[in-house]
């Protein structure tokens, strides 16, 4: 059962007799376990809620309009359960390469279906049971995003370090006759899960259509902590090209058998390669954009229209001096923007700073914006012109947005390097107005 921590004062929950410390047994009629049982069980105009409370049980009454979940009910979780931890020991596990003295949090692995139609995270499906997959097919949780690395089902045992990794992808299987849409991601392992692997993932992927929405191709995230680890080695340039040529073509078949593209290289790929970035048509409606997937391709492109809107400073503004801390991924396509700006203003009257912070704390093959730390960016910009503020990317700080992943704040960052350290959020557009000082009065 699951425990009523709060009820919020005025709320439709206050006012059917809902008590902080009931239990919640049921929906009309139906045992609630968790959020995906309540929010499905309470896309209903009239509910019938049964509690215990006190040891008895009592039933409560809800009318509200369909689909509106938030009644006033609170939950000591989102979930109400706990997270449902990873059963894998991935070769490539990018949680196994943190440094030691983090927060224990940053140690947690999660595989937990329910993220995935809450908040996108990606599962392996090895924590599924016929029960779980009931519940997702009857409930139509969609879209579920997959982490299939190889169709090859040895392999995924092998790379998952998991013995059930590769009859579990039977699941998609019965995911795909239900009609729930799948996004898929492959993470590439340098010679284990890429060329002639990698070829057939792709075809056997594509025997999932129409369920099957799209299939992002990243590379794996390599750290300097693995000491003790399977031995990975980073792609080289030559080899991310010869991904992105691979994946590309079988992009072009698909585009002429199907009408879509279907698979995509995330940016990384492209930027260490050096191969330009392709344009905003090529990426369709950016499916797989949370897995790094056509981001900085649709960073330019927003950015370009909002400056259309952007207006040239006046005679007699003075000079704007700010600062930009951002990844080596991101930089190139970060210093164009800030280029455009300064143009749009006038260089006269805005100059914007751009810094490449190396990323110490996990290691250089790391360059990634949403994994730099406040420590590697107090250390690379202090002594430098900032300006009147320096600008980070907002996915650098953790989901509760407060702290960086070396346990930094905001605050004290904006102490070490004596000016004030702001967020940019991942919207060109929006970066592109917090660069030129403009309020929505100006535009």
């Amino acid at each position: 059962m699951v425990r009523i921590t709060g009820v919020d004062s005025g709320s439709l929950a206050e006012r059917a007799g809902f008590r902080a410390g009931d239990e919640l047994v049921s929906i009309n009629g139906h045992e609630i376990e968790d959020v995906l049982d309540y929010r499905f069980r309470m896309t209903e105009s009239k509910v019938r809620i049964t509690v215990l409370r006190e040891g008895k049980k009592r039933v409560l009454r809800l009318r509200k309009d369909e689909d509106d979940i938030e009644t006033g009910l609170c939950f000591e979780t989102p979930l109400m359960d706990d997270k449902h931890t990873c059963r894998n020991k991935c070769i490539f596990c990018f949680i196994d390469q943190n440094p030691a003295g983090m927060r224990e949090s940053c140690y947690f692995k999660d595989d937990d279906s329910r993220l995935s139609f809450l908040h996108g995270n990606y599962i392996t499906m090895t924590n599924l049971s016929d029960h779980e997959i009931s519940r997702i097919i009857e409930m139509h949780i969609s879209p579920i995003n997959v982490s299939v690395h190889t169709t090859n089902p040895e392999l995924r045992c092998r790379m998952m370090n998991n013995r059930f990794a590769g009859q579990t992808l039977s699941y998609l299987r019965r995911f795909a006759d239900a009609g729930i849409k799948i996004c898929a991601q492959i993470v590439l392992c340098r010679g284990i899960n890429d060329g002639a692997e990698l070829d057939r993932t792709m075809r056997d992927l594509v025997e999932y259509l129409p369920a099957l929405d799209s299939v992002s191709i990243v590379p794996a995230g390599l750290t300097k902590h693995r000491d003790g680890l399977y031995p990975l080695s980073p792609y080289t340039a030559e080899e991310c090209r010869e991904v992105i040529r691979q994946v590309g073509d079988f992009g072009e078949e698909c585009v002429r058998k199907y009408g879509t593209r279907l698979f995509w290289c995330s940016d990384e790929l492209y930027v260490r390669g050096g191969v330009p970035l392709p344009d905003e048509d090529f990426y369709g409606d950016f499916s797989q954009l949370e897995d790094g997937v056509g981001m900085l391709t649709l960073l330019e492109a927003e950015a370009k229209r909002e400056l259309e809107y952007i207006p040239a400073a006046g005679t007699g503004t003075p000079l704007r001096v700010v600062s930009v801390a951002t990844g080596y991924a991101a930089y190139d396509e970060i210093c164009r923007i800030a280029r455009m700006t300064e143009e749009k203003r006038g260089k006269e009257f805005l100059r914007v700073n751009v810094f490449k912070i190396r990323n110490d704390f996990f290691g250089e093959s790391v360059t990634v914006s949403g994994l730099l730390t406040g420590g590697d960016i107090a250390a690379q910009v202090t002594g430098q012109e900032l300006g009147e503020a320096l600008f980070f990317p907002r996915n650098a700080l953790r989901a509760a947005g407060d702290v960086f992943l070396d346990d930094m704040t905001p605050e004290k960052l904006s102490q070490r390097i004596g000016v004030p350290a702001v967020t940019t959020p991942c919207d060109g557009g929006e970066l592109v107005r917090v660069l030129a000082g403009v309020s929505d009065e100006e535009i």
